[in-house]
């Protein structure tokens, strides 16, 4: 699915002042780019990703999905849309705490009435290297450990993109080269578009495409010709405890 924003802005009032949290974002994203959104809090990049994602709708401009206008959706389309076309991966993985890893995963085929989904929902953790962990709870994980549910959750439904807002954000630098490699595994093998957002720009010379954000707009939009991969740099560390993937 290719995306592509149009003059975007996203206004908001306070008092007698008015913030611009986008101001005039004008980006296109072909299908199968792996792209970092790189910005300080407050640049708008976890703004424009809630819109990506069908989360948020913009003051005014144009958001276009894969040749759809998604302002024209109505709500069950946009709900669609999430559910099927659209991944999501957030800094603080959205876990339910008393919820085994499996059942977690499957949640988004519940919604979608699949009926194979623990069969589904146990390949995606297998995908990410949690086969041994399917009945396994949060508060019995490590955060990577947790992260992985996430991602696996946000893969069980075949989504064409991936959104992930700070995705290493609480993480070590070891396990968040463990989850950067899982996206580069899903982007390179699968052809899922991945769009994350980080503020650490050695998180986000993994990504072939930079989008640097500040002030509500995009001041670079840099092509990596010569990413960072991100398994060759856990292989250095060690030889151990790398994420098997089956992709």
């Amino acid at each position: 699915m290719s995306i592509e924003l149009i003059d975007l802005w996203k206004t908001y009032g306070l008092g007698d002042s008015v913030v611009n949290a986008l101001a005039g974002v004008s980006l296109t994203i072909e299908e199968g780019e792996f792209v970092a959104v790189v910005g300080t809090s407050g640049s708008g990049k976890s703004t424009m990703m809630n819109i990506l994602g069908c989360l948020d709708t913009p003051t005014s401009g144009s958001y276009v999905l894969d040749g759809t206008r998604v302002s024209d959706l109505n709500d069950n389309e946009l709900a669609l849309v999430r559910n099927q076309a659209i991944g999501f991966v957030f800094q603080n993985y959205n876990l339910l705490p008393r919820m085994q890893a499996v059942r977690q995963v499957e949640l988004p085929l519940v919604y979608r009435g699949t009926h194979d989904r623990t069969e589904l929902a146990i390949g995606a953790l297998e995908a990410v290297g949690l086969g041994d962990r399917v009945h396994h709870k949060p508060t019995e994980m490590s955060g990577g450990q947790q992260q992985r549910v996430a991602i696996a959750r946000a893969l069980v439904t075949s989504p064409s993109i991936i959104l992930a807002d700070e995705p290493t954000g609480n993480l070590d630098s070891r396990t968040s080269l463990e989850i950067i490699s899982i996206f580069q595994g899903l982007n390179r093998q699968r052809k899922i578009t991945v769009i994350y957002v980080t503020h650490e720009q050695e998180i986000a010379e993994h990504a072939s495409r930079i989008i640097q954000m500040r002030d509500g707009r995009i001041v670079a939009d840099i092509r990596n010709e010569s990413p960072r991969w991100a398994l060759d740099e856990l292989k250095s560390l060690s030889n151990g405890g790398i994420p098997v993937l089956t992709l």
